[in-house]
């Protein structure tokens, strides 16, 4: 007798199954289009899961363009998916890199990068980073929020490459790369740099580490990379 086939059993993500229930709700009709989801704590506290996870699951609505987040006052239904693409969402959670995932793993490599560029930079090293930083101001004045994630996404990649160390690059690089994920961009633009005042704040932050940089101390840099990334994940835990 031939042995049936089966497929592998994979754990999945908690944001994934709350954007299906969401997208459930707006399909039985419990929100019509133009109407208002419930707060992200109620939505947690109903589905018995944490307000990281909502955060997450309607970041990737809002990237499917099933929900609209209206700063200062909520998210609301902005259409009911066709049959064929109510799971696009959980999908796209599925697919891509956890937000979560990806803030741990630059907060653990980010800062000690920054330590060690400062022990090495030259002459050439600053020039390449102030250019990064004119890059990321102009962007700013533009508010043009993917045009500055892209030089956000340049200051960072120039800032691995002036270690002069490969093994730190290739480990970056998939981080550096969920910059350009639906997901992770959508969390930050409504989340963490929701507005341009936020934007400006953390364009002064990267400011600030080359400054650290600039004036050769390593400690410095550390703490002020350290102090990017644990402020983005204090907005995660908020």
């Amino acid at each position: 007798m031939q042995s049936p086939e089966f497929e592998k059993v994979r754990p999945r993500k908690v944001s994934a199954i709350v954007a299906e229930q969401i997208v459930e709700a707006i399909t039985r009709g419990d929100f019509s289009v133009g109407s208002k989801l419930p707060p992200e704590f109620d939505l947690a506290e109903r589905m018995g899961v944490s307000r990281p996870s909502v955060r997450e699951a309607l970041s990737a609505l809002q990237a499917v363009g099933v929900v609209e987040s209206r700063p200062g006052s909520g998210n609301y239904v902005l259409r009911r998916p066709p049959v064929a693409d109510e799971d696009a969402a959980s999908h796209l959670i599925e697919s891509e890199d956890g937000c979560l995932e990806v803030m741990e793993a630059r907060t653990a490599l980010e800062p000690p990068i920054a330590f060690l560029v400062a022990q090495r930079a030259d002459p050439s090293t600053l020039r390449i980073l102030d250019a990064t930083i004119d890059n990321i101001r102009a962007k700013v004045r533009e508010n043009r929020f993917n045009a500055y994630l892209d030089a956000d996404k340049a200051f960072h990649i120039a800032l691995v490459e002036a270690t002069g160390n490969r093994l730190l690059q290739d480990a970056l690089a998939p981080l550096l790369a969920s910059i350009d994920q639906k997901l992770y961009r959508e969390y930050t633009h409504h989340y963490y740099l929701k507005n341009v005042s936020d934007i400006e704040l953390v364009a002064e932050l990267h400011a600030d580490i080359v400054d650290a940089i600039r004036v050769g101390d390593p400690d410095l840099a550390f703490a002020r990379m350290n102090r990017h990334w644990t402020r983005m994940l204090e907005i995660w835990e908020a």
